[in-house]
């Protein structure tokens, strides 16, 4: 009954704190809905929808033509033509005009370099048969790029390299077509057919993609799942700008005092903070669930897909509830104010954050970072959540991750009864 009394004057408390409700609950949602839809985006741009590039091909020759045909080909970009006669200063002028971030000029002398390169290389190939070649040797043209590739200085460096490689691979194909055909006239005496140069270019081999799941779920992870377990997690540990700022008003206003000369148990004070603030971290992430499964359709982002082993993400849920209510109490035990609780809390979390893999991924982090990652209980919250929803685990293949994060939550409890002891709060 004590327990229960308490409870319900930390529900009441909390009610109350109409900040700290919108901080644990408006702020995450909003962060869930725009970061999913920004990430989705990319997705999006990168797989589905075109890049627009700028084209300024000032040579009339076949090679020009094809090479131009085979970046269409590619489906990954969305060709703007510019004029053969603009400069080099006006196709920049026209590319930030138009906030396009690529574009490339073809030089008048494109399918002259490509012939000469070809009919070098095809000399070479027939002389180590043993074949004659001469009729294919020509006079070295000059070692200057066929193509320049102009790109806007914001274009991140792994982006630019993908563009990068679909172009050089447009570029092969021409060159190598070039290259048949020297070799075949030089063999045959007669032009390559079209339908034999198209069977030898074109490939119908594919790359089987099989994501690696660890059950027999086979959805293809999108964004929403990659960021609705994130933001749920960050929502989880921002109770500590309530939770924190109210153990901090309860040590100021003497409520520890006065339970020492009542006849009841500081635990079950301690107790009823956590039992009720774990109820709200529940809530949380029920909501942000709900959003991701009932709303994100509606505003034309990718469906939530709940891990198949429910039980498995209720008890995931439970466990990260607990660690983040532990940190919020064990910020509120030692800040001396509800704005040092309120300060250090924020801050705190977003570092755990970064160097947990929420905002920045693990894979992309050095050596040094790998292993400080592993101090961050966001970091085992994070790869619990993403072995459910992102590789279909079970119960079983979560513990690796889950025993970590007891750890680390134990370890929290026994700091907030030595800072209560040595506050002498109990």
């Amino acid at each position: 009954m004590k327990l229960w009394a308490t409870i319900k004057k930390d529900l009441r408390l909390l009610l109350r704190d109409k900040v700290g409700i919108i901080l644990m609950f408006g702020m995450p949602v909003i962060l869930v809905v725009v970061v999913t839809g920004i990430q989705n985006n990319t997705f999006e741009l990168l797989n589905k929808n075109k890049i627009a590039l700028v084209v300024c091909n000032k040579d009339t020759g076949a090679a020009a033509r094809q090479f131009l045909q085979a970046i269409d080909k590619i489906g990954m970009f969305n060709i703007v033509p510019v004029p053969a006669g603009k400069s080099e200063t006006e196709i920049k002028d026209h590319m930030r005009a138009k906030k396009i971030l690529i574009g490339i000029v073809v030089p008048s002398d494109f399918s002259v370099q490509m012939d000469v390169k070809a009919k070098s290389t095809a000399a070479r190939a027939l002389s180590s048969f043993g074949l004659p070649g001469d009729s294919l040797k020509v006079s070295a043209g000059n070692n200057n790029s066929p193509v320049t590739l102009y790109y806007a200085p914001v274009l991140q460096e792994s982006y630019k390299l993908s563009i990068e490689g679909s172009l050089n691979s447009a570029l092969q194909m021409v060159e190598s077509g070039e290259v048949l055909k020297c070799l075949y006239f030089s063999i045959n005496e007669k032009p390559l057919p079209d339908t034999l140069e198209q069977d030898m270019l074109s490939s119908n081999m594919k790359i089987k993609e099989e994501p690696l799941m660890m059950g027999g779920n086979k959805i293809i992870p999108n964004a929403s799942q990659h960021n609705v377990p994130a933001w749920t997690i960050f929502a989880m540990f921002f109770v500590v700008m309530s939770l924190g700022g109210s153990v901090v008003q309860e040590k100021l206003n003497g409520s520890f005092i006065r339970l020492k000369t009542l006849p009841t148990n500081y635990y079950v004070a301690l107790l009823s903070k956590q039992i009720t603030y774990l109820g709200v971290t529940i809530l949380q992430a029920m909501i942000i669930f709900a959003i991701g499964i009932c709303v994100f359709p509606l505003i034309g982002l990718p469906i939530l897909h709940l891990p198949s082993d429910l039980i498995a993400l209720f008890l995931v849920t439970l466990i990260c509830g607990w660690c983040a209510v532990s940190y919020a109490i064990c910020v509120g035990v030692f800040a001396r104010t509800r704005e040092q609780a309120n300060g250090f809390g924020a801050i705190s979390i977003v570092i755990l954050a970064i160097i947990g893999g929420l905002m920045v991924p693990g894979f992309a982090m050095s050596g040094s970072f790998q292993a400080i990652m592993k101090i961050s209980p966001l970091h085992w919250c994070l790869e619990a959540y993403y072995a459910l929803f992102l590789e279909g685990g079970k119960l079983k293949d979560v513990l690796i991750n889950i025993i970590p994060l007891l750890l680390i939550t134990i370890l929290i409890q026994l700091l907030i009864f030595i800072g209560l002891k040595k506050k002498k709060l109990i």
